[in-house]
Parts: C-alpha cells; structure tokens; sequence
C-alpha cells in the first residue's frame, strides 16, 4: 500500500465560455483565479486554475474552456460531483447567495450525515458544498465571501461507476480506507492527509457510459509531496499493472496520468513547484503565463483568447 498520496491537489473539467467561467468562480464562488494561462496540448484555449490564495494543492478547481463546446452527457466513468468544504452554518448564506445570483440545480440534504447543498455550474457541472466543523484551512476572503462563509477547499469528488470493486482496491492501494457505505455509495477516506481526504463512488450499474464535453470533468489529481514520491507512486502503480504515463512538466507541478479500472482518468501531482513560480504571491493569476514551448505565440494568442475580468 501507498503512502505517499496526501489527498486531492486538483480536479480539471471543461467548459465552453471562458469569461462566464471566470465570473462564475471568482464572482459567484469567490474563489481565487491563481493562473491564467494556456491549455499546453491547445494553446489556443485557456487553463485557467481558481482557489485560496496561494493555489494549495486540495483547493484548486482548473478548467479548459474550449469555445462552443457541446455539453457531456453524464454517466459512468466519470467524476460526477466535486465538493467544496464551508464552514458550519454556512448553508443558509450559499443557498440565498447562488439563488440571487441564478444559480441552478440548488438542493438541500444530508449525507454520511453532514449537510449539503447541491448546485449546478454554468455548463451543468455537478457541485457541491458541504458543511465541515473545524476544517483549518485559511478561505480566500478577496472575492466578496466572507471568511465565516468562504469556501475552504475540496471536501470530497463522487465518482460514477458501473462497478465500485476495481476503483475501490485501487483508491485502498493509494492509502484510503473505507469509511463508511449507504444508499449504494462507499465513502472512502485518506486518513492524515491535506484536508480534501474523501473520496465517494456511487455504483450505477444500469447507468451509461459518459461522454465528455463542456460541464464533464476531465481528470481528478491526487497530491504528492514531491517528484522523488511521485517516482515512488509511478513505479508502483506499473508493478501493479496501470499503464501510467512518463512525468510531464506542467510548469506549476509535475504530472502523470493513468486510466483508472472504472474508466476516470487518475492524475498524481507534485506540490512542488507552486503557482508561485511565476508570479508573486500578490499577483497570483493576473497576468497571461505561457509556457516555455508556446512563448513565441504571445502576441497572436493575446488578440485571439477572449477577455477576462480580473
């Protein structure tokens, strides 16, 4: 068993519409956009990356906002709702705030016994908040949320499966236990880690496949501390079988990626070297970072990428 994973580092999904994106994180959420920069396989699209303040592994949501994108279809195989932590007693306020401002899909429940309010994002991504006591994690509080309301970072990401059993072995594989189980949901959780330490798999076997598109998450990354663990995690995980990438540079952290048996594709991510890199802290995501590879397409990408609110 692995013990390097420290939790979520962030979760990537696809949108069709940058700005509306942009609003609805920084704006609606009032989280942090810590990066603005480009999608390195389609520089032509953006990668915009939102959080707290520094971009902490386990609080950032990115995304690609392809133009036009059709939306997905959920289904199996795929991140289906990704969770943030709020303080308790916070509920009230969200539900008011993201009905005011025509936020869709808004439902109230309990589950494992904690309360939650469901919403949808503009492409009909899945979300959720979640009430948690006592998560020590310092919220953003620059984006119009206060800090006894602010989102403090990832609780959780509920994966649709057809079958929980092969995901399930390999999430235990990683370091996570199981925690709890109801109406068809395992709860599994990473004890000691960054504070985004569960993860849910929802078992729908009558359900079909997923196909991606705007809203559809495009892969879930799980943290490490640095490029000598992640070495450790990629051998293991080719001992095992999984047909895992070579390391990519990724200009903030270092990846690999491997399919997962339930079809969700897995990203492990260092916590090194940061958003940080390239900015000051104080000027997180303002400015168009390129990478090395797509500098020369400064002044074309400038006039071509749509334009952002700060």
């Amino acid at each position: 068993m692995l013990n390097q994973i420290k939790g979520l580092h962030h979760v990537t999904s696809m949108a069709d519409d940058a700005f509306t994106n942009n609003q609805f994180f920084t704006k609606t959420l009032g989280m942090r956009r810590v990066k603005k920069t480009v999608n390195f396989d389609s520089p032509d699209v953006y990668h915009l990356y939102y959080g707290d303040e520094a971009g902490t592994p386990g609080t950032v949501m990115t995304y690609f906002p392809f133009p036009q994108m059709p939306r997905g279809r959920a289904g199996t195989g795929e991140v289906g709702t990704t969770v943030f932590s709020v303080p308790e007693g916070a509920l009230g306020f969200w539900r008011e705030r993201l009905a005011k401002l025509g936020v869709t899909g808004l439902k109230e429940e309990q589950t494992f016994g904690e309360k939650r309010l469901n919403f949808a994002g503009p492409d009909g991504d899945g979300f959720a908040l979640v009430e948690v006591r006592d998560d020590k994690r310092a919220p953003w509080t620059d984006g119009g949320v206060s800090g006894d309301h602010a989102i403090r970072g990832f609780h959780s990401a509920a994966m649709r499966l057809r079958d929980e059993g092969a995901t399930a072995e390999l999430l235990k594989f990683m370091g996570y236990e199981e925690l709890d189980r109801k109406d068809g949901v395992t709860r599994l959780i990473l004890p000691g880690g960054n504070g985004a330490g569960l993860i849910d798999l929802e078992t729908m076997p009558n359900l079909n496949r997923a196909a991606q598109g705007a809203g559809s998450v495009h892969h879930i990354a799980f943290a490490v501390d640095n490029r000598e663990r992640q070495l450790e995690v990629r051998k293991a995980l080719m001992d095992t079988g999984y047909q895992v990438t070579p390391v990519i540079d990724r200009d903030y952290f270092w990846a690999i990626y491997f399919r997962t048996p339930g079809g969700v594709l897995f990203e492990i991510a260092t916590n090194e070297p940061g958003f940080n890199r390239d900015e000051d802290l104080a000027h997180l995501g303002e400015a168009l970072k390129l990478p090395q590879q797509h500098k020369h397409l400064r002044p074309v990408l400038e006039s071509h990428l749509q334009k952002l609110e700060a």
